[in-house]
């Protein structure tokens, strides 16, 4: 039962990142559209830049005051977190499951 919800937890996972795949880009899309200095920062290809990565997780799309950035950076953040989080859980499942055994 224990690895069945660990699972879960993958497959949690799994949505958490077709979210950020859907939400991310659209983020970056609008970034280099209406924040041009942001953008030249991080270059062409910030998908998986970890300074582009860690502005998302730390919020800072905030600070730029505009409602739109901030509407499709919050859904890419929280499928961020997510993801982090499912993969965290279904792997303290797994363990615990080893220890049972």
């Amino acid at each position: 039962m224990i690895l069945f919800f660990a699972l879960c937890f993958v497959g949690v996972a799994i949505a958490g990142f077709c979210a950020f795949v859907i939400f991310w880009p659209l983020t970056l899309v609008h970034v280099r559209d209406r924040h041009a200095d942001l953008s030249a920062q991080w270059g062409p290809g910030a998908f998986l830049k970890l300074e582009a990565l860690r502005w998302l997780m730390s919020g800072q799309y905030r600070a730029s005051r505009d409602t739109s950035l901030s509407g499709l950076a919050t859904p890419a953040r929280v499928a961020m977190l997510v993801i982090l989080v499912a993969l965290v859980m279904a792997g303290l499942l797994w363990l615990w499951s080893v220890a049972l055994a």
